[in-house]
């Protein structure tokens, strides 16, 4: 789910009028890079092991490869320019590193 909706919304930008011209901010890449670094980490916590983190990874990663392919019409969802090799770079370097942290223990308080 993470990764068909980060595909869609990581291409939204705003554009703000400055006193110097216009400026566009690309507002979708890092609100798609925080939901999947919640999603990572939430599924790590929820199973509590790293296996969480690494289906959830692993989940977004395949929907984001397959939607970032051509499709038999010619359709692409993420094309190849420079915002969306970020995205999936970036997202890929985030979600490793979020996968690999270890899951907090609950320690017995003495």
């Amino acid at each position: 789910m993470l990764g068909i909706a980060g595909a869609f919304v990581q291409a939204h930008r705003g554009v703000v009028e400055a006193p110097w011209g216009v400026v566009v901010v690309p507002w979708g890449v890092p609100l798609v890079w925080l939901a999947l670094l919640a999603g990572i980490r939430g599924g790590a916590w929820l199973v509590r092991t790293r296996w969480g983190a690494w289906s959830v990874m692993l989940g977004w990663l395949a929907a984001t490869v397959v939607l970032a392919a051509e499709s038999p019409s010619g359709d692409l969802v993420l094309p190849g320019g420079g915002r969306q090799m970020t995205y999936l770079l970036g997202g890929v370097i985030l979600a490793s590193a979020a996968a690999s942290l270890p899951v907090p223990r609950n320690q017995p308080v003495s």
